[in-house]
């Protein structure tokens, strides 16, 4: 059974880290680690357009034709096509270098991007996969650092969205997320943060 911890943070916010595939969530929209030319890849961006059909493509190419390739950190939205999750929120991160070209910036404004148009659309609800962290090379715990502290500054800000998921491949992935979570409660002092353990068959 895959494991699920929930964060419950200030003010009815809250974070689910869970291992699994995203596409099947039923958050409102889910997130795509997209390339920039939107036209579909490997990972969890070939997952989601298998997934999704060919609506969301066709929606990809109109971004494309209108604005151009979509520039790192940046994001846009399509429908969900076939997905149970109404939208895509598609995302571009950053390619790991050296951790001293900026990356971190980058991937936390893939985050914040995505979160903020969720924000906008009115949406309540969100999952992630972990930007970056296959073939662009990224390093698992620190960009869980930089998605962790980015989303729960989002969450508490937010006017619409009050759930984000982490919905991560494996499960070394969910528990460097999860590890990720701790570190940062600890760093802020958050003592009124809960880290609860729940049912996977509540979550689906």
């Amino acid at each position: 059974m895959t494991n699920i911890v929930r964060l419950e943070l200030e003010e009815g916010a809250t974070i689910l880290f869970l291992s699994g595939d995203i596409t099947g969530q039923t958050t409102d929209a889910i997130v795509n680690a997209a390339n920039s030319s939107l036209m579909g890849g490997g990972g969890v961006d070939g997952a989601i357009h298998r997934a999704g059909g060919p609506a969301i493509l066709e929606e990809c190419r109109k971004i494309v034709l209108r604005d151009g390739h979509l520039p790192p950190g940046e994001a846009v939205q399509t429908t969900g096509g076939r997905m149970k999750a109404a939208f895509v929120i598609h995302t571009v991160g950053p390619v790991w270098k050296d951790g001293m070209s900026g990356e971190s910036g980058v991937l936390a404004n893939a985050y914040r991007n995505s979160f903020r148009l969720a924000d906008r659309m009115g949406l309540h609800s969100l999952a992630y996969p972990a930007i970056s962290c296959g073939v662009y090379g990224y390093p698992p715990q620190a960009a869980a650092e930089v998605a962790v502290c980015t989303v729960i500054d989002e969450l508490k800000d937010a006017r619409s969205v009050h759930e984000a998921r982490f919905v991560l491949y494996s499960s070394e992935m969910y528990e460097t997320f999860l590890q990720a979570a701790h570190k940062e409660q600890h760093r802020r002092n958050a003592v009124r943060w809960k880290f609860i353990s729940v049912p996977a068959a509540v979550e689906r």
